[in-house]
């Protein structure tokens, strides 16, 4: 199966839960399960790839200019990764939905599953490390969804931010360290950079990226300093909690340190750094495990410890310790699963986490407690089990490293740690299962049904297969491993097995062991010392530096942001000119290339109407309405310049866009007051003159010297003008530009146009459902109005321009290729069609006969112009590149088809959809301040001849 479709599979499927919801708890599930299995089975069918050492590749150019390119590469590795992901994923699955209650949303849920499932395999197939950030950020995102899924719980809420907080700004750090990276080698490709070694090593930049790089890592992986989000994130559902500890999430951090490993280990600073945290992190977060009296916060913890043997593991830099932390992976991932299902089947049948209030759960819950039994002693490294397998190789390790100079450091506090491990398994399954039977359990305790204990009992099987048999996994994890080294290393001829002989790991272990044993025989005397000795809570530092940082931000913003626009264009005026004169002071300015040219009357006539209306403006800005008419008048006077300067298609834009506006600017002055009161003082209007006429000079100089010289390098207009037609179809620049050089903008432009007219719609439906909508009944007009509603002249005059004017907009928009036109001067030029309806005939008359709700406008000519764009990939080429070849239908002439016209199309529908959903929004509010409208055409009513005297004269809406 290609790449494509195992990492888009989830997305895809995404859909389907909310869809499925109202069809039942298994049917939700079932099409969740199915798209898992579906993604998990297209990995297996590239594993004869992956097994002969090929490296699978997919590759589409997105963006090449920027280097960002949808490439996507399979090696054992990333196979390794995604099976995990996938093959857990499908346990959690159908372990969920027997654990959610009822009442829980499935389809919600599944959703958010599905989703962040697809970005953490994108992040393991990922060979762009752009797209993986992008995919990075997403788990993030995704992952706070997942925390937060049990909103009415106040620390699922908080548990979910801070997981988001901290992640996300990591994976900020991380972004930086990518890109320092992808600029030292020329390539943001991983296939790429993970051959240029010494390249980067020997950089200026390599600890800089490298710091940033293990930010990312160490702020997903729980690692200390970072390790107190983790704990908070069990706030989420427990089928979440499993598969972001085992398999997911803050396996994220691992993954990248793994692939990352062959250009960025070897160095002293990755070796002091990344084995130094991952000993702390093991350490610390085995000992805050003892002591926890929740199920789950105590498996959290152990999670952190473990994330931090397998870091510790990656910062040797040595050939062996990477494949043991390749082996302790896939065995954490699953007794740990195990164990977090186990966890939330004791809370689902005992209604309690609290280790406090259990205990005797081994005769009531007797399948349950052999598989944490199992479970547990696996993590404590007991031998005939997996986790005691990659616990000698990590001690073996440790005997072999030597940090900051001493010998005995790592090996002491790696046996330390494992000690501390065994202590909390112990007391896991003694506290929990073992002791008396007690009577005042919350909830009567006893097995479930096969569907919770299923899942955690077949990850118990391979816990004891691979114990067992070690030798079944040894070739995978080899073969993982070359992937991993990538060449910089040999792997190790070590062999997998249960008896490696009296070798120091061997004595460290059983010291372990022991001394966990006989930590829980104290374990009373130390939780009293643990909870009276005072210490510094993570959680509260952290909560405090938030605290500070958002106090900080606050005064910070209520000094510069205070909601004055003078005071924002004041600022910003200002830094411009002083940056412009800074410039011009100490740059160099050229003797001019060309002279003035001399100017026309009329040139000179239509320059002084343009100043004497701006003068104009300035001078009654106050009167709302003489300010809308010199606007109107500048902007006419700006179209005629365009015309005079031969730009028909900007005339025509700023023609059909004044129209636009003007009507828009009446309908909103409508609802304001007739003239602006004076709200500032003399000195401060001196003030803002000043900087206004510093503005224009600076302005006017520029424009000045630029239009005197010659440009130093060829304009890009050259190219525009030689590659229209040659390489887009079209003899209109302008318009080729518009929907090809530059489609991506345009694209984004209609987008936010659409965004914008949809803000316009939002707040006026708050506006007539809120606290105002009985101001706007209570409103009068501010003089009486004429008293013809709808002037029957204009009625019939509109009717009748109504099709001509589709038809010129209809011939605006198919000639904008090769002549002045388009789709963006055609949508405006429908929507002053429609417009006039309004304006004619009334609010009331026309709505009731609009068949097309203008979102659903919007959405259309978005829809289109993105799915034109996507097309481009189909043949190989970048989003958005157009096309066209010429046709001939007898009995016409040869005409061109371009693809470009489905993108116009695109553009053409959201500029009307936008702009009417605008115009309409104002008329609401204009129509429910009368609250009154005719519902005919025309003042006169059709179904009688006289109307009675006591009818109230109309008045005319505010349209």
């Amino acid at each position: 199966m290609s790449l494509f479709f195992i990492v888009a599979l989830p997305f895809l499927g995404a859909l389907l839960p909310g869809l499925m919801n109202g069809a039942g708890r298994a049917a939700c599930a079932g099409v969740t399960f199915t798209v898992s299995l579906a993604a998990f089975l297209g990995l297996m069918t590239n594993l004869p790839s992956v097994l002969a050492g090929e490296v699978v590749m997919a590759r589409v150019d997105w963006m090449p200019v920027l280097g960002l390119n949808f490439t996507l590469m399979l090696d054992g590795l990333g196979f390794f990764f995604a099976m995990l992901i996938l093959g857990i994923g499908l346990l959690i699955i159908a372990y969920a939905r027997h654990y959610l209650a009822r009442g829980d949303n499935m389809g919600e849920f599944f959703t958010y599953l599905l989703l962040f499932q697809g970005a953490m395999v994108g992040i393991v197939l990922s060979d762009n490390i752009l797209l993986l950030l992008v995919f990075w950020e997403l788990t993030s995102l995704s992952s706070f969804l997942l925390i937060g899924y049990w909103k009415h719980l106040p620390e699922g809420r908080q548990g979910a931010r801070m997981a988001l907080t901290v992640t996300g700004m990591g994976g900020l750090a991380m972004i930086g360290g990518m890109l320092i990276l992808g600029q030292i080698v020329g390539s943001y490709d991983l296939s790429v950079i993970l051959q240029n070694r010494e390249l980067i090593q020997a950089d200026p930049m390599y600890v800089p990226a490298l710091i940033l790089i293990l930010l990312g890592c160490f702020t997903k992986s729980a690692q200390f300093p970072f390790h107190f989000w983790l704990p908070h994130a069990m706030a989420a559902p427990t089928p979440v909690s499993a598969y972001l500890h085992s398999a997911t999430m803050v396996k994220a951090g691992i993954f990248l340190m793994a692939r990352m490993w062959p250009v960025l280990s070897g160095t002293p600073e990755w070796f002091v750094i990344v084995t130094s945290a991952g000993l702390i992190t093991m350490v610390l977060g085995a000992l805050i495990a003892i002591f926890k009296h929740d199920l789950k916060a105590l498996l959290a913890f152990s999670t952190v410890s473990h994330l931090g043997l397998i870091t510790m593991l990656l910062g040797t830099g040595t050939a062996f310790g990477a494949m043991a932390a390749v082996f302790h992976i896939l065995n954490h991932a699953t007794f740990k699963a195990a164990l977090f299902m186990s966890a939330g089947i004791v809370d689902h049948e005992t209604h309690t986490r609290d280790i406090r209030r259990l205990g005797g759960l081994r005769t009531l819950m007797p399948i349950t407690f052999g598989i944490v039994t199992i479970a547990a002693l696996s993590m404590a490294g007991i031998p005939f089990l997996n986790g005691f397998l990659s616990k000698e190789m990590m001690l073996e390790e440790t005997t072999h490293t030597t940090l900051f100079g001493i010998w005995w450091l790592v090996p002491a506090l790696a046996t330390f740690g494992s000690l501390l491990s065994a202590a909390y398994c112990f007391r896991l399954i003694g506290h929990t299962f073992l002791g008396p039977v007690r009577d005042n359990y919350p909830s009567k305790p006893h097995d479930p049904g096969f569907g919770l204990w299923g899942p955690p009992a077949f990850l118990v099987v391979l816990v004891v297969v691979i114990g067992v048999a070690p030798f079944l996994a040894e070739p995978f994890v080899k073969l993982v491993t070359a992937s991993l080294l990538g060449g910089e290393a040999e792997v190790p001829k070590a062999y997998f097995k249960i008896w490696h002989g009296l070798v120091p790991a061997l004595f460290m272990s059983v010291a372990a062991v022991v001394g966990g044993l006989l930590l829980m025989g104290v374990f009373k005397p130390l939780l009293r010392v643990w909870e009276s000795t005072p210490r510094p809570e993570a959680k509260v530092i952290f909560e405090g530096l938030i605290e500070a940082a958002a106090a900080l931000a606050r005064r910070f913003i209520h000094t510069l942001h205070n909601g004055a626009f003078t005071r924002y264009a004041m600022i910003g005026s200002v830094a411009i000119i002083a940056l412009g004169l800074h410039a011009w002071s100490t740059g160099t300015v050229g003797a001019p290339t060309r002279d003035p040219q001399s100017a026309s009357v009329v040139a000179i006539a239509g320059w002084a109407m343009l100043v004497a209306a701006t003068g104009g403006l300035v001078v009654m800005h106050r009167n709302r309405l003489l300010s809308l008419i010199l606007i109107g008048i500048v902007g006419l006077m700006v179209s005629i310049g365009f015309v005079f300067l031969s730009a028909p298609d900007l005339a025509m834009t700023q023609f059909t866009v004044e129209v636009v506006t003007i009507i828009l600017l009446l309908l909103a002055l409508n609802f304001l007051p007739n003239r602006t009161p004076i709200e500032s003082t003399v000195l401060r209007r001196v003030r803002d003159a000043g900087v206004a006429v510093a503005g224009g000079l600076a302005t006017f100089a520029l424009a000045y010297h630029y239009l005197l010289r010659d440009a130093v390098s060829t304009p890009i207009s050259e190219f525009h003008l030689a590659n229209s037609y040659k390489g887009g179809g079209g003899t209109n620049v302008v318009n080729v530009i518009l929907v090809d050089f530059r489609g991506f903008d345009t694209y984004g432009e209609i987008i936010v146009l659409g965004i914008a007219a949809l803000l316009i719609y939002a707040l006026t439906e708050t506006l007539l459902s809120g606290p105002v909508r009985a101001r706007l009944l209570n409103r009068l007009p501010d003089q009486p109005r004429a008293g013809d509603m709808h002037p029957m002249m204009m009625v019939v005059l509109t009717r009748v321009i109504m099709p001509v004017v589709l038809m010129v907009g209809f011939y605006i928009f198919l000639r904008g290729h090769n002549e002045p036109g388009g789709g963006f001067i055609a949508g405006l030029i429908v929507s002053i069609a429609v417009v006039m309806q309004y304006m004619a005939s009334g609010f009331a008359w026309t709505s009731s006969r609009l068949r097309y709700p203008y979102h659903g406008v919007i959405g259309a000519g978005v829809l289109i112009a993105g799915f034109t764009g996507i097309g481009s990939w189909f043949v190989g080429k970048p989003f958005l590149t157009s096309d066209f070849t010429y046709v001939r239908i007898p009995p016409f002439e040869k005409f061109e088809l371009a693809t470009a016209a489905l993108f116009d199309l695109g553009v053409f529908l959201a500029v009307v959809g936008a702009v009417m959903l605008s115009l309409e929004s104002f008329s609401r509010l204009a129509h429910r301040a009368q609250d009154k409208d005719s519902e005919h055409p025309m003042d006169i009513d059709p179904s009688r001849d006289d109307p009675p005297e006591d009818q109230p004269k109309p008045v005319t809406e505010g349209v």
